[in-house]
């Protein structure tokens, strides 16, 4: 199952025409684990997603939905 918050991010840097490298750059996330977060293919920690949110902005509920356990 992809990682939902994570794709929200990547729509969300998509539709700003914000690149994958220049949140690489400004976050010091290794372009290669970015682009697996992205893509839905490996969690990001708390600390990276922060990181993303503060260069872009916005605040970190940005892209969480409440999520009920199971």
């Amino acid at each position: 199952r992809k990682l939902q918050t994570n794709l929200e991010i990547k729509k969300y840097l998509e539709e700003n025409g914000i690149t994958q490298a220049f949140i690489s750059k400004k976050t010091g996330i290794n372009p290669a684990k970015l682009s697996l977060s992205l893509n839905g293919e490996r969690r990001l920690s708390f600390d990276e997603y922060s990181l993303i949110c503060g260069v872009l902005g916005v605040n970190t509920d940005k892209f969480l939905k409440p999520r009920l356990p199971g």
